[in-house]
């Protein structure tokens, strides 16, 4: 999403919970690279964020509150709240990395940095830091049993985290040097919150992308998720595309264009736990997957409250084909 941005109606339902791993929406965060610095409360609500507020987040995070730029995540915002409550509500989190362009990354790279190219960094969902008063290792434990996200350890104070896929690693199993993210291997799809109401906007990005350019079938699925032997037919829709068009599919040539995918839920979507499933049109990168389906997200009723649940991602281990630092 873009530069932390609140859509227009966040304040209509600012009651609504939007993520799984929600803290208590106070932080103070520090930036070892450019010394900017933020301390107070970003969010007054479940789901009443302050935009002034996020703009300064933004700037600890390295990168600027310019709409037409990628910024910085909430969902990544809220994860580090999440972990800061609970191992020590109130502490200093301090960025070493947090936004990075392709520019910088490459550069990092070429230096010999532990950087993958199909980096979490790349779209503002990913962060080096450290907790004051908590050991990295600490950390590094902790969210690799909760099977949410990406964890990276290099035996010191800082810590690697992520809102990608439930992975881990330490600077053994990096795969950096293993080319395991060329010709868009682990491309994926994910949604900007985790909790909606039917008939609100949900926005998809495509992230993890090494190898462009991506052609994308015009019409995506829908998903419930259900333990039922007979699973629901899927909801075909067509999202708004920004790039050209190219008889059924769209034409994606950068990283920006895969930022801004939008679809309004139906209105009468039931509540539940769902997937979107966006598919490739042609064998143009052998590598990538002819598919990809974003994380669940839920649908909660209007008149319902929004208790923060949890999800049941599985994770995988540094052996996994996932367990990259990024």
């Amino acid at each position: 999403m873009l530069c932390a941005a609140v859509p227009a109606w966040a304040g209509q339902d600012a009651l609504l919970g939007r993520y799984f791993f929600s803290g208590d929406g106070r932080i103070t965060l520090y930036s070892e690279i450019n010394e900017e610095s933020f301390s107070g409360v970003y969010r007054s609500g479940p789901g009443a964020y302050d935009r002034e507020a996020l703009c300064r987040i933004s700037k600890v995070f390295g990168t600027s509150c310019d709409p037409s730029r990628m910024g910085l995540s909430l969902r990544l915002l809220e994860f580090i709240d999440y972990l800061e409550d609970r191992f020590n509500r109130g502490a200093q989190i301090t960025i070493i990395s947090g936004y990075r362009s392709p520019e910088y990354n490459t550069s990092l790279r070429k230096e010999g940095e532990l950087a993958v190219k199909a980096s979490m960094h790349l779209y503002g969902m990913a962060a080096d830091l450290r907790i004051q008063d908590v050991q990295g290792e600490t950390v590094w434990n902790y969210v690799k049993g909760l099977g949410f996200g990406g964890v990276g350890y290099y035996h010191g104070s800082a810590v690697h985290v992520d809102v990608g896929p439930a992975r881990y690693w330490d600077e053994t199993s990096t795969g950096v040097d293993t080319g395991i993210s060329e010709g868009n291997k682990l491309i994926g799809i994910m949604t900007d919150y985790d909790i909606y109401r039917p008939g609100m906007t949900i926005n998809l990005q495509f992230v993890r992308m090494t190898a462009l350019p991506i052609r994308v079938a015009s019409e995506f699925s829908l998903v419930r998720q259900s333990s039922q032997k007979e699973p629901e037919k899927p909801r075909v829709f067509m999202p708004a595309f920004s790039p050209a068009q190219a008889g059924n599919c769209a034409v994606f040539k950068n990283i920006d264009e895969m930022d801004n995918i939008e679809w309004v839920l139906p209105a009468d979507l039931q509540p539940g736990r769902y997937r979107i499933q966006a598919r490739f049109c042609d064998g143009a990168w052998p590598l990538m997957p002819r598919q990809v389906q974003t994380p669940e997200f839920e649908i909660k009723k209007v008149e319902q409250a929004a208790p923060l649940s949890r999800p049941g991602h599985a994770v995988q281990t540094s052996e996994g084909s996932n367990g990259t630092i990024d």
